[in-house]
């Protein structure tokens, strides 16, 4: 045929639903299977690259060569020397091909038997294919250009006119740098940008950006086909400087290029730590806790003022601090401990994790109560703490031991979160002692039932009574008659005022040690909070007694009516 056979749908087939999968069987070369339930079938002829399959919204090229079941040709790309584009899965051709297609590779050559359901039906495709009629397709795959419908609801489509780098999109809170071009259905340009940096939730120029980035990589390059409640609605957009008015109700063409980003994150779960990168570092490590950092540093206040600056005139003046032992600002030493070895990050941390309500006289200026101060913070270079799994056991035993010293000299310091963080760490050394030999695991015991005791100590300063409890049960599982384990536990069921375990837990203890002066106190402690909880519940229950007395009277009078 010399005329361009270009596919039309099937009338018949335009409003029937299709119970076929998105993707095909696995096949060998030679090979056919049927596709679905409708009796599409596919041969494949050649294996095509990759794993990648076409989606619906996506624009196709393809070679083909059409016959009927008598080997009649009635069509061919080839013949013409022009591949056929479509998009794929908008009804633009028979529903074999679009099901079909779909489950092709890029450079799949395959052969498809269409039945006439998914074909012209009853009706054909005068002159050149009969009613009924089954169909043969050679297609092969030649490449396709992604089309994305990007909300799911038709609003904005993406095609991918350049690829990007890596795997990252930008998220609500970066800064992104981007080039963009505008332009209505006609071609007018409306607006264009060589390079605008903006924040990805706050957005820019209309909604479509802000959506399309968050789906873009670094380097990608697309056309957005932005319809009007993406772009400017009803009401349109009035022409402001270089910028050419958007009538009501237009679709956008958008060519958008994503340069660049700064990642931009929360370091603490309330928000008043922000960290912008200036620069990626190198690798995957970080600081953990412990572990002995060098910056280079300036923190400023919000007019500019300098208060501090270190490690830019020489390499000897590098600001060092070991992260998790408040020798800095706790927004600093959480910011730091997210960073890579030659990150460029900036800081912003609101006075709650900075300073605080003090006035404090820094190596520049003075830093007034209640400032939100910023850093430019360069990680130099950073020594970890040696992990557990890089000790052996003897190593893990003396690791235990001095965090267990550590927490002691906090807690007598009054820095009982820190402390806290102490016991938990010497634990975590010794938690797992299957290869300790018998003295090993017999030191590993007393350092595991001393930090947790003291933990629990630690937990009962903090008020947070569920956790001593959980901590001495664990003493008390490991020794049953420890005493310090049952008086504390005690302590925190009478705050959680569950005074029946507490009194089950002194009892216990005053069996084991009867002169126990701080048991014998809490003792009485607990007989007079059971005296005041016995007394409100009975003014409690006196009350409601009350006030079922004066209703009854009233039960009365509606039973006689």
């Amino acid at each position: 045929m010399e005329e361009d056979f270009d596919l039309p749908a099937g009338d018949e087939m335009m409003n029937e639903d299709m119970d076929l999968p998105d993707e095909g069987p696995i096949l060998k070369v030679g090979e056919e299977k049927e596709i679905g339930k409708q009796g599409l079938k596919k041969k494949l002829l050649k294996e095509g690259e990759g794993w990648d399959t076409p989606e619906n919204g996506d624009e196709v090229e393809v070679h083909y060569t059409g016959t009927l079941l008598d080997g009649a040709q009635f069509d061919s790309s080839r013949a013409r020397g022009t591949p056929f584009k479509f998009t794929l899965g908008q009804g633009k051709v028979i529903k074999g091909w679009d099901e079909g297609i779909k489950t092709m590779k890029k450079g799949e050559n395959a052969i498809f038997t269409i039945p006439p359901e998914l074909a012209y039906g009853a009706s054909g495709s005068s002159p050149t294919i009969p009613p009924n009629a089954t169909l043969q397709f050679d297609v092969e795959l030649l490449s396709w250009t992604s089309v994305k419908d990007i909300c799911k609801d038709g609003g904005i489509f993406k095609k991918i006119l350049a690829e990007g780098e890596k795997w990252e999109n930008p998220k609500d809170l970066d800064e992104v740098l981007v080039k963009y071009e505008a332009q209505l259905e006609d071609g007018t340009v409306v607006a264009k940008s060589d390079g605008v940096e903006f924040t990805v939730n706050e957005g820019h120029f209309c909604p479509a950006l802000s959506k399309a980035v968050k789906t873009m990589k670094k380097g990608e390059k697309v056309l957005l086909t932005v319809k009007p409640q993406y772009g400017f609605g009803e009401k349109g957009k009035r022409a402001t400087g270089n910028e050419v008015a958007v009538p009501p109700n237009a679709t956008l063409q958008i060519t958008l290029e994503l340069i660049s980003w700064k990642t931009v994150s929360e370091v603490t779960d309330d928000k008043k730590v922000i960290k912008k990168i200036l620069k990626e570092g190198e690798g995957y490590e970080r600081p953990n806790d412990g572990a002995v950092v060098k910056l280079k540093l300036i923190g400023k206040l919000q007019d500019g003022t300098v208060f501090l600056k270190k490690g830019h005139d020489s390499e000897d003046d590098l600001f060092e601090f070991k992260t998790d032992e408040e020798q800095v600002i706790g927004g600093l030493d959480k910011a730091v401990m997210s960073m890579k070895k030659g990150e460029v990050a900036q800081l912003t941390i609101a006075p709650e994790h900075a300073f605080g309500s003090s006035e404090l006289k820094q190596e520049l200026a003075v830093v007034p109560p209640n400032s939100t101060v910023y850093y430019e913070v360069e990680l130099v270079s950073f020594v970890k703490e040696k992990e557990s799994w890089d000790m052996n056991t003897q190593e893990k035993i003396e690791a235990a031991g001095k965090k267990k010293e550590e927490g002691n000299a906090l807690f007598k310091a009054g820095k009982y979160a820190l402390a806290s963080k102490r016991y938990e760490k010497a634990v975590k050394y010794i938690e797992y002692d299957s290869s300790f030999s018998d003295e090993e695991k017999k030191q590993a015991k007393a350092l595991k039932i001393a930090c947790n005791l003291n933990n629990a100590a630690c937990k009962l300063k903090l008020k947070e009574y569920k956790q001593a409890e959980k901590l001495c049960t664990k003493v008390l599982e490991m020794d049953s008659r420890n005493v310090k384990a049952l008086y504390r536990r005690a302590q925190a069921y009478i705050q959680l005022v569950d005074l029946d375990e507490a009194e089950l837990d002194i009892k216990k203890a005053l069996e084991i040690d009867p002169e126990n002066r701080e048991v014998r106190l809490e003792y009485k402690t607990l007989k007079e909070k059971m005296r005041e909880y016995n007394k409100k519940e009975a003014k409690f229950y006196g009350n409601m007694f009350a006030k079922m007395d004066k209703l009854a009277p009233l039960d009365n009078n509606k039973s006689e009516s």
